[in-house]
């Protein structure tokens, strides 16, 4: 006789027609079945029973009619894209309700069962009663809810295939994770899931703006503009799967600033072949060659192919031709005028940049790029520019040391100059690839704002300048107590105690170890004064006007001076000007339309001509080099005095101007103030001008009267060698 378990008999009658009715609208993408028509029976797929001959109910669910004598290989020419929707797209682990997620046990036959969202590895077969309990406490307990459903955690290996080393496709190992309902994404922890639906939520997207791509069809595009371009973007530009191009509108003063850098490089050779490296939307190789014609032969190289054929397009729109790698020109639309042409190339940018040399290489990977510093340097021409953009802004910005030391080799900790700490950082690594193709650098400006680190540095061949570049890479001594800070001497011999370098004396007042060594970091400039006053000229002249404030803070801080002394369209912006031994006509004589003879330009091709001028140059400037900016900067608000107003930065600024010092503001921090000034004089003159929070006497009275009191007890502090004379027309400092 046999014996029936009295749990399963009520299972399967409490159970049966709900679980068929169920199944028909999961997704089942990580089993692999097979689907026998010629025999009516009902065939496991996966670990879902569905009766492919149940009636009205189940077709309804299934967007494959399914006929008799059908084989496997026409299964998908029946299937009706019209029919597909985001619903049968979704995975197993997203349900409505616990009812939903309990329906996906198997309730045919008896025995043991497995989970549907766990292999067995993981969660053996049990019996069903079990399995409810397993799918409730472990599934069901931490899922997230969106709009009705629930993402319950999943421990399939729902990742793609990879390539082993023997070239056999084999699954990802993947723990526990979540599949995002909107986008499909794979996300392993809660925390990370919950903000990234949080985004989705922030930005309007919906399912259906994702699951495009997953039917079959195009998804919807929409153009925006940005500095006379035109480009497609997808609704999801903001956060992209991994096949969809990145448009980022926070990247404009990127953009703009790379435009300008290759405007005034146009000036001094043509034409110039330029790289866009990772070109996504094309936008920025797009505005190159749409603004500066002939003077630039552009290529704009993606490895993702989505990536490339909305590049096409977007030549397309811009009415631009393409030459693809195989040197086929594809015609726009007959009738049309184009502007220009624009190769487009698929490949590894590494293998690219191996391949053939290039005047100006720009680097904007996703996230760092110091995997790209060897083969951007290796053939790259002399005296051509590199610009590098680093959006691993976690590594840079000192929230993750241990990755700053795996890809920058460099030991930083948080400071109140960070963001120049990330600046210099670059700088150096930059340098180090340099040098390993025998080439040196000059760094024409650095910028680091919220989002990006910009760096951009003229090309010097030669193993000399390498040896040079190599010089100013120096590392820095960091006390933590006041945070004042200062860069190892230029000597190889030990010293008794480094501490000594340090201008504060934190080390004899204070208890233990007070500084720390930081670096090794760039210890030279970080801005060009004529390239950017250049830049600034090719804004005007083109019309961008959003960034030529950011370009006159950063001629001002190049000269470590304010706006109020300084005149941006000064005669030094219309004369002859050299930098790396090369002379470059301003727009002065090509706006009077005369041609100077006297002082020759080198494109760069003469390699040994050019080399000669560079070496000849650096000896007759080896005395009469401007001096640099003083490095780092201070935060007046981090230093202020408890229980003392502050002045106004912009009126702070003229006191330490009449004390002797230079001084200017910075764009790294908006409260920071750039001196050649110590900590400890800082801090005097702050004192000195700075009232009690319990007076009631205006501010002007007493600083305009402790002006006076104080001036000789500042000098008394201040090097012989730092009082210079100032200039006649220098700006008082305002009273009151």
């Amino acid at each position: 006789m046999r014996i029936v378990d009295p749990r399963a008999w009520i299972l399967n009658y409490a159970f049966g027609n709900m679980a068929e009715q169920q199944a028909g609208d999961l997704h089942q993408e990580d089993t692999v079945s097979t689907f026998n028509f010629e025999n009516d029976h009902v065939e496991d797929v996966g670990n879902v029973t569905i009766d492919l001959n149940s009636g009205a109910d189940s077709s309804q669910n299934f967007s494959a009619v399914a006929t008799p004598d059908v084989n496997l290989e026409s299964f998908s020419e029946t299937v009706d894209p019209n029919i597909t929707t985001g619903t049968a797209e979704r995975h197993t682990s997203i349900q409505r309700s616990l009812t939903d997620l309990k329906n996906l046990i198997s309730v045919e036959g008896t025995g043991k069962k497995t989970c549907p969202l766990c292999p067995e590895e993981k969660f053996k077969p049990n019996y069903s009663h079990k399995l409810r309990r397993h799918l409730q406490h472990l599934h069901w307990k931490v899922s997230i809810e969106f709009e009705g459903y629930r993402m319950c955690i999943c421990h399939l290996s729902c990742r793609r295939m990879k390539t082993d080393l023997n070239g056999e496709q084999v699954p990802v190992r993947i723990g526990a994770h979540y599949h995002c309902i909107v986008c499909s994404a794979t996300i392993a922890r809660r925390t990370d899931m919950i903000s990234h639906i949080t985004r989705h939520l922030n930005k309007g997207d919906t399912e259906a703006s994702f699951n495009g791509a997953t039917s079959g069809q195009m998804q919807s595009t929409e153009v925006l503009k940005e500095v006379d371009t035109d480009v497609h973007v997808f609704p999801n530009h903001l956060t992209p799967q991994k096949t969809d191009s990145f448009f980022n509108p926070k990247m404009k003063p990127n953009r703009q600033l790379i435009f300008c850098t290759l405007a005034v490089l146009a000036q001094e050779r043509k034409p110039l072949e330029c790289l866009d490296a990772f070109g996504a939307t094309g936008i920025m190789g797009l505005q190159w060659a749409k603004h500066l014609g002939d003077s630039v032969k552009v290529t704009i190289n993606d490895i993702n192919e989505g990536s490339v054929k909305i590049i096409r397009e977007n030549c397309h729109l811009n009415r631009m031709k393409v030459l693809s790698s195989k040197k086929e020109e594809e015609d726009v639309e007959e009738g049309e005028n184009t502007l220009g042409t624009i190769e487009v190339t698929q490949m590894d940018a590494n293998i690219l940049m191996h391949l053939r040399a290039f005047d100006f290489i720009h680097l904007d990977p996703f996230g760092t790029a110091i995997n790209y510093f060897d083969a951007a340097f290796r053939n790259v021409r002399n005296l051509g520019i590199v610009s590098v953009t680093s959006t691993d802004i976690s590594t840079l910005y000192c929230k993750a040391l241990n990755v700053t030391m795996r890809h920058y080799g460099c030991n930083i900790v948080r400071t109140e100059y960070y963001k120049e700490v990330a600046a210099r950082m670059v700088i150096a690594s930059v340098a180090r690839a340099a040098a390993r193709c025998n080439k040196g650098i000059e760094v024409l400006f650095s910028v680091a704002l919220e989002h990006f680190v910009l760096v951009v540095v003229r090309v010097l061949r030669g193993p000399t300048q390498a040896d040079e570049s190599l010089k100013k890479i120096r590392r820095l001594i960091h006390c933590q107590w006041c945070e004042e800070r200062v860069f190892y001497k230029k000597c190889h011999m030990l010293e008794e105690s480094a501490y000594s370098q340090l201008p504060c004396d934190c080390y004899g007042s204070m208890p233990g170890k007070t500084a720390v060594e930081l670096g090794p970091l760039w210890a030279g400039s970080l801005f060009n004064t004529s390239f950017l006053r250049r830049m600034l000229f090719e804004a005007v002249q083109h019309g961008i006007e959003d960034i030529q404030p950011l370009l006159k803070n950063l001629i001002c801080e190049s000269e470590c001076t304010t706006l109020k002394h300084y005149s941006i369209f000064g005669p030094v912006s219309y004369s002859n000007q050299e930098e790396s031994g090369v002379v470059i006509k301003t727009s002065a004589s090509h706006k009077a339309g005369v041609e100077d003879t006297t002082t020759p330009t080198y494109s760069g091709l003469d390699k040994r001509k050019s080399s000669e001028v560079s070496g000849n140059a650096a000896k007759r400037q080896k005395g009469d080099i401007p001096t640099e900016h003083p490095p780092f900067y201070y935060s007046i608000h981090r230093h202020s005095i408890r229980g003392m107003n502050i002045p106004k930065i912009n009126k702070f600024l003229p006191y330490l101007t009449q004390a002797g010092f230079r001084v200017g503001r910075t764009h790294f921090d908006p409260t920071g103030i750039r001196t050649d000034a110590t900590l400890a004089q800082l801090k005097a003159i702050l004192m000195k001008y700075s009232l009690p929070t319990h007076t009631d006497s205006q501010p002007g009275t007493l600083s305009h009267a402790s002006a006076e009191s104080i001036s000789e007890p500042v000098q008394v502090s201040i090097p012989e060698a730092l009082h210079v004379d100032q200039p006649a027309e220098e700006v008082k400092p305002e009273s009151g």
